[in-house]
């Protein structure tokens, strides 16, 4: 699968550390491997033996997270779930993958009274956990089951769950009570359609509901799925201690993989690291086989928390013999996109082909993505026709993928050819992708006229769908409307939260106005349950960094420690970039890092060597 290549020096200790490996890599007497992926190195791996490999686990620095929110929510069919932590941290540094239509979720925010669709007004996750949440149903679910909720759900809305969204009041015991009175039977379909139709419109509270009264009344013999469904939706409703806590009510014979599986999931939804290396650990104390789903948890989380660790990953997948599904492929694909190695992004492709696996929209979506931005405007045109297919009409799941690309490679007959197909009766997604295609092209009203037909579909839509208009007057420094926007959103009853924060912060920093940004997060984090995204400090912290305002950059800095960010080293970068730009000495900077545990890269190693405030040069040797 991948092959190994052995670095000078090898070392007698036989275990392994991960999570500790990079932190101590001077220190510890360890052996460094690549794993290499048709000939390009991913990332070093501290292992030694293939005893060793076998005994493969995983650690967290001292220094995480480990506070729990008390109410969480988010999709978890695979991780099932923007906090939006992009990790642009320069030459490691990695986007978020493209994501499907049907998997809008969010991982640290509140659960709020659900609008009259089911959707919360303004929350989203990382969109490479909802595109594995689109791909990976098996977590709560096997494929005959899915397949057959389906076909199922094409066929008619489930009665149970109609009962379930018309009942009023907060609980819906009474209701499901007086349901079964009047002779309705309760059989496993009708469970699950109205389960499926409840997640689809992220109704998780009343899901869980129906789920305590199902057990409770003894309505359904609970089996691990069930149960598993139940964890699932004690992290999104209640968080993840409670999930935990509940795990440990499941009958053994119930406890199986599944269980534990939908636990991991969750915790790479909320970024929880540290947990979610101890959920893995004890998969493995359990003697659970190792998949590839359980391996592709710990690619998402560590593509946004620690990269480096994913060669820990791929490593224990060799050892383990587990074969990479098409997700695990589509994560190494936007790597090394992200890392501009185009010629080892294809070969990825093609080591995929040759196991048998073809790409599907999403991997087209993202070749063409990494292709367009690296210039190479006639292989992103190849990839796209290859993702429209013979008939787009026919092929209309792409659409959503295509607009935007086309609009990136800058082809407007493209996006009005591929909008008309969709014109006449556009998805939610296909709206949101026009509105952005047409803003990247700079046709502002075209994009304005999308968005109002948009409005028109619903009474109420959720805040994501105002803030893509709002990213756009924001890329154009349209200051004054995005400012409209916002007072049309806060009109039409839309909970403001970290999605429309997020677009406010760049809007004003886009427009010059950066201490604006800063008063507007700052009125965020005073909303203590729900905090901002990492970006929306990101991008304020940066903008003071330029200017070499050493006391506000630090500010940001603590301000996001506050909000429960564990440091890396984006934020260390923009910090030394302030001493530079002041052209300051950095007193305790490394220090600092190390109590973090964060080690620099190529670029912040550089950075560091110009405000070491005790580096000698020529001029200072001459002068003492």
């Amino acid at each position: 699968m991948w092959a190994l290549r052995r670095l000078p020096k090898p070392l007698k200790d036989t275990r392994i550390s991960i999570g500790a490996s990079y932190a101590a890599s001077a220190q510890l007497q360890t052996s460094s491997y690549f794993i290499e992926e048709t000939g390009t190195a991913f990332g070093s791996c501290q292992t030694i033996s293939d005893k060793g490999l076998s005994l493969l686990r995983f650690y967290h620095s001292r220094h995480a997270s480990t506070n729990f929110p008390d109410r969480r929510c988010g999709l978890s069919s695979q991780a099932g779930a923007e906090s939006s932590e992009e990790e642009d941290d320069f030459e490691d540094g990695f986007s978020e993958l493209e994501m499907p239509a049907n998997a809008e979720t969010k991982g640290d925010h509140i659960v709020k009274e659900e609008t009259e669709d089911g959707l919360d007004s303004d929350q989203e996750l990382p969109s490479d956990i909802k595109e594995t949440a689109s791909n990976e149903l098996e977590l709560l679910e096997t494929e005959t089951d899915v397949r057959d909720k389906k076909s199922s759900s094409r066929r008619s809305t489930s009665e149970l769950f109609k009962a379930i969204i018309s009942a009023p009041g907060v609980s819906l015991y009474k209701a499901l009570d007086k349901w079964v009175e009047e002779g309705n039977s309760i059989s496993r379909t009708e469970v699950s359609s109205a389960m499926l139709n409840l997640r689809k419109r992220r109704m998780y509270g009343r899901a869980l509901q129906l789920s305590e009264w199902l057990e409770m009344k003894k309505q359904l013999d609970f089996v691990e799925k069930d149960y598993a469904s139940r964890v699932d939706l004690i992290a999104k409703v209640q968080g993840l201690q409670k999930a935990e806590d509940y795990i440990q009510v499941i009958p053994k014979s119930s406890r199986g993989e599944v269980i534990y599986r939908t636990l991991l999931a969750n915790c790479v939804t909320s970024n929880h690291l540290k947990k979610a290396e101890e959920v893995f650990n004890k998969m493995k104390d359990l003697e659970f086989p190792i998949t590839a789903f359980a391996c592709n948890q710990l690619l998402l989380l560590y593509k946004r928390l620690d990269k480096k660790k994913i060669a820990d990953v791929l490593l224990l997948m060799e050892k383990e013999n587990v074969k990479p599904s098409p997700f695990t492929y589509r994560v190494l694909i936007d790597m090394k996109g992200l890392w501009n190695d185009i010629s080892g992004m294809d070969q990825i492709v093609e080591k995929m082909k040759a196991e048998g696996v073809e790409p599907d929209i999403h991997t087209l979506s993202i070749l063409a993505k990494h292709y367009a931005s690296a210039g190479l405007a006639e292989k992103a045109e190849v990839v796209l026709k290859a993702l429209e297919g013979d008939d787009i009409k026919q092929n209309r799941g792409g659409c959503r993928f295509l607009l935007p690309l086309y609009a990136e490679l800058g082809k407007v007959d493209e996006v009005e050819r591929i909008w008309k197909v969709c014109e006449s009766k556009p998805f939610f997604e296909e709206y949101l992708a026009a509105i952005e295609a047409w803003g990247k092209l700079g046709q502002i009203e075209k994009s304005e006229a999308v968005f109002d037909r948009l409005l028109a579909t619903s009474k109420k839509l959720p805040a994501r769908y105002y803030t893509k208009l709002l990213k756009v007057y924001s890329d154009h420094k349209m200051l004054q409307k995005g400012k409209d926007l916002v007072k049309r959103m806060a009109d039409n009853g839309c909970q403001i939260g970290p999605l429309t924060w997020d677009a406010l912060v760049k809007l004003y920093v886009e427009a010059g106005e950066v201490e604006k940004a800063d008063s507007v997060l700052q009125k965020a984090c005073q909303k203590k349950e729900i905090k901002p995204l990492f970006t929306s400090f990101m991008v304020v912290m940066e903008q003071y960094a330029k200017r070499g305002d050493i006391h506000n950059t630090e500010k940001m800095f603590h301000r996001m420690r506050q909000a429960g960010y564990v440091a890396r080293v984006r934020q260390f970068q923009s910090l030394v970039e302030a001493y530079i730009n002041a052209k300051a000495p950095a007193y305790g900077i490394r220090e600092r890092m190390k109590a973090d545990n964060i080690f620099p890269n190529r670029y912040l190693g550089a950075q560091l060597a110009q405000v070491d405030a005790f580096r000698r040069t020529s001029v200072s040797d001459l002068l003492e």
